[in-house]
C-alpha cells in the first residue's frame, strides 16, 4: 500500500506518498501532471494509494519544515523513485546538484553521457514526482532562463531565490 498524507508548504499543499521503502511521492497537489505520476508509481510498484499516516511523513515534514526556514540543505530521508532506469538515472543526476546552484539541461546530458539528450533530459524532469527533494527546479535553460517547471515558474523562481538567500549565492534568474 501507498499511503498518502496532504501537506501545507509556503508554496501550498503538496502531496506526500510512501511506503515501507521510502518517499515515493512529493508534489504539488494540483500540478497538471500529478494524477499521470501517481498512475506511473501505482502501476511501478504494483500498489494503490490510501490516505494514511506512516512514519516517514514525520522525517518529511521535518526536513522539510527545515528547508523551508533556510537550515537544511540536504535531504536524508529514504526515496523511492518510480521510473523507467533512463528515469532514475535523471533523477539521480538531479540529487547532485548542490543547494544554491543550477545546471543547464545540456549541462545535465552532458552529465548523463549523452549531450543529444537534452528533451529527453527535460521529459524526465517534468515525470519527477519528489518536487524539492529532487531538485528539478535546479535545472534551467542554457541562456539562464527559467523554463518549465510542473509546479508552476513562480515556484521554481521562488525556490531558487530561496536558497540563493540561504547559500550566500548569487542567482541572476529571468524569467522567460
Amino acid at each position: 500500500m501507498i499511503f498518502t498524507k496532504q501537506i501545507e508548504t509556503p508554496l501550498g499543499g503538496m502531496l506526500a506518498g510512501a511506503t515501507d521503502e521510502g518517499i515515493c511521492l512529493f508534489d504539488f497537489e494540483y500540478r497538471k501532471m500529478m494524477s499521470s505520476i501517481q498512475k506511473r508509481i501505482c502501476t511501478g510498484l504494483d500498489s494503490e494509494m490510501q490516505e494514511g499516516g506512516h512514519k516517514y511523513f514525520d522525517v518529511l515534514e521535518k526536513q522539510i519544515g527545515e528547508y523551508f526556514s533556510g537550515i537544511r540543505k540536504e535531504f536524508d530521508l529514504p526515496l523511492l523513485l518510480v521510473g523507467t532506469p533512463f528515469q532514475k538515472d535523471v533523477w539521480n543526476a538531479l540529487i547532485q546538484i548542490p543547494y544554491g546552484e543550477t545546471r543547464s539541461y545540456k549541462r545535465q546530458s552532458i552529465a548523463l553521457g549523452n549531450e543529444k539528450a537534452i528533451r529527453a533530459v527535460a521529459g524526465a524532469n517534468g515525470e519527477n514526482g519528489i518536487a524539492i527533494i529532487v531538485p528539478c527546479h535546479r535545472v534551467i535553460g542554457e541562456n539562464g532562463s527559467l523554463t518549465g517547471y510542473g509546479g508552476g515558474l513562480w515556484r521554481k523562481k521562488w525556490l531558487l531565490e530561496h536558497e540563493a538567500k540561504h547559500s550566500g549565492k548569487d542567482m541572476q534568474l529571468e524569467m522567460f
